[in-house]
């Protein structure tokens, strides 16, 4: 199989007349300045497919249900307990119909590869399942299903604050032991298909004490961590321990290139330069961030150190891989009060150095050895709509920007060589709404 685009984004820079062959879900040759073949499918604009770095699929079936405001002040505490009201219902059935429709909207938006976050282990009432990663199979089911690539990472949760307290009430389907947990990541081992992946994922210091963290990270895989997203967080962190969360992982946890710390909005200058040097990757989630009004990340500071990032979609109550990078860069230019802030050197592209950043950033969160397109990758590669008014007389980088800013629409979508999205629609979407709709009436009804 061979694709053609009029241009495409390489490694080097932008391309005219470009060949994709496609062998065994890979890319097995790229060729410049051709025309194509007979039998290529062809189309205008190519650009790699981006990772999706965290996401909690269940929580696309809350989108929308905690925008009233309650009697004192709404926070990300209060929406917490929003979340853990709607976790009393959905049954193994319903968690998978959910991520079905949440995968199939990454894909429809330029995510190719998804981090889950997957958190949710027990039955409603906190009981293991007869099949102690009953849940991480239906998450597998649905990437699968959809085609979506898949790094699983399965959650260690046992505690609802700093130095070992007690769990909560609404907790009770996240907790495990450390052995429970590990018994839970070998079942997961198990549903990895193709080019899955598969890593760890201790909640936050708040859910997991410090021997409990270095019992479940593994020796090999990605391991992500939620940090410094509340600064009621931080405070509590020096409350337990006298550091604040990054600076004590960046003192007691061995943080390298395999590590990606959520959010780590609340840093001060030395934790910023310190994690940059780390080669440990911050996962922002600037669509999420806003909704909860966490704050914003010192994204101009950590890129000058050096720092990689990936986005994510986090609680997924809007999945839109351009609109996460516009919104990281317009938190940028409010709490600044300048524009065009990631970029590191004058007269570069604010959508391309998004753009870069997060595919670089997401591929090494994700344990992917090779991000772009490049000979030997996966072939994951989006098209994006020539005919939409936004891109009309742009070349090169100017296309990035017109994506990412100016609503620039995605055409078409191919995960490890399968077509899987045309003319911006997913094959399975039809299907994928109807069982949502089931799921969501059981739910909400």
């Amino acid at each position: 199989m061979a694709l053609w685009f009029g241009t495409a984004l390489l490694p080097g820079g932008w391309a005219k007349g470009v060949r994709i062959a496609v062998t065994d879900g890979r890319i097995a040759r790229i060729e410049s300045d051709t025309v194509p073949d007979a039998g290529d499918e062809q189309h205008a604009v190519a650009i790699p497919g981006l990772a999706n770095l965290h996401s909690h699929a269940f929580q696309r079936g809350m989108a929308g249900l905690a925008e009233i405001r309650g009697p004192a002040n709404d926070n990300f505490w209060t929406w917490r307990e929003v979340m853990y009201r709607f976790l009393d219902r959905p049954s193994p059935e319903d968690v998978e119909a959910i991520a079905l429709l949440a995968y199939v909207e990454m894909l429809e938006m330029g995510f190719t590869r998804v981090g889950e976050f997957h958190y949710l282990h027990h039955d409603p009432k906190g009981a293991p399942y007869a099949n102690v990663a009953e849940l991480a199979e239906r998450i597998a089911a649905a990437a699968h299903e959809t085609g979506i690539g898949l790094t699983l990472l399965p959650v260690f949760y046992a505690h609802s604050n700093f130095g070992g307290a007690p769990p909560v009430a609404g907790q009770r389907r996240f907790l495990n032991s450390v052995d429970g947990f590990n018994a839970l990541v070998a079942k997961s081992r198990a549903l990895l298909r193709g080019d899955d992946t598969i890593g760890v994922a201790p909640h936050s210091l708040r859910a997991v004490t410090a021997e409990e963290l270095a019992a479940i990270v593994q020796p090999t895989g990605p391991v992500h961590i939620h940090a410094a997203e509340q600064t009621k967080e931080v405070d509590d962190s020096i409350a337990w321990s006298g550091a604040r969360p990054v600076e004590w992982l960046l003192d007691h946890a061995p943080l390298n290139e395999r590590w990606c710390l959520v959010h780590a909005t609340h840093m001060t200058e030395d934790e910023t330069r310190r994690l940059a040097r780390t080669g440990a990757a911050a996962g922002l989630c600037p669509i999420t961030e806003a909704n909860l009004g966490d704050g914003v990340f010192p994204a101009e500071s950590f890129l000058a150190a050096g720092g990689h990032f990936g986005i994510g979609t986090d609680s997924n109550v809007l999945i839109d891989a351009a609109g996460e990078l516009r919104a990281l860069e317009y938190a940028q230019r409010l709490a600044h009060r300048a524009r065009n802030l990631i970029p590191r050197e004058a007269g570069h592209s604010t959508g391309r150095a998004l753009f870069d950043g997060a595919l670089d950033g997401g591929a090494r969160a994700l344990g992917q050895p090779q991000s772009g397109l490049t000979e030997g990758a996966s072939a994951d590669l989006v098209s994006l709509d020539p005919h939409h008014p936004s891109l009309i007389g742009r070349e090169g980088d100017a296309i990035l920007d017109s994506w990412v800013f100016a609503g620039a629409r995605i055409d078409s979508v191919w995960r490890a060589g399968r077509k899987l999205v045309a003319q911006g629609r997913h094959h399975l979407r039809e299907r994928a709404e109807k069982r949502y709709r089931e799921a969501m009436a059981r739910l909400l009804g």
